[in-house]
């Protein structure tokens, strides 16, 4: 099984998520959210990296598309975008504004 496959479920939970936001309430956009998503991707990249590099965790070359950056596989960032779609979809849903009242 490939990590590609493996991560499946878990972007395809994070979109369904991030789908019923967008079908329950005007879903928040702009800058704020593509600055948190630099930060996470950019966070992901340093830390995948780091552990890898120091020898913490490996791949199986076989199981991976081969697309790296830096030491870390190309895959390793699906877990970062399922929850950049997942969390604030989440909390949007879930938000009921000030002390508990609805919207």
């Amino acid at each position: 099984m490939s990590y590609w496959l493996i991560n499946v479920p878990f972007v395809l939970g994070a979109l369904l998520v991030a789908a019923s936001a967008f079908a329950l309430r005007k879903a928040p956009a702009g800058k704020p959210w593509l600055v948190a998503a630099g930060v996470m991707f950019v966070l992901t990249a340093v830390f995948d990296n780091a552990i890898i590099g120091f020898g913490l965790v490996d791949y199986d070359n076989a199981l991976i598309s081969g697309i790296r950056l830096g030491f870390a596989p190309i895959e390793d960032f699906a877990y970062t975008a399922a929850a950049l779609l997942a969390i604030p979809a989440l909390w949007h849903v879930l938000d009921r504004g000030p002390k508990g009242q609805a919207e």
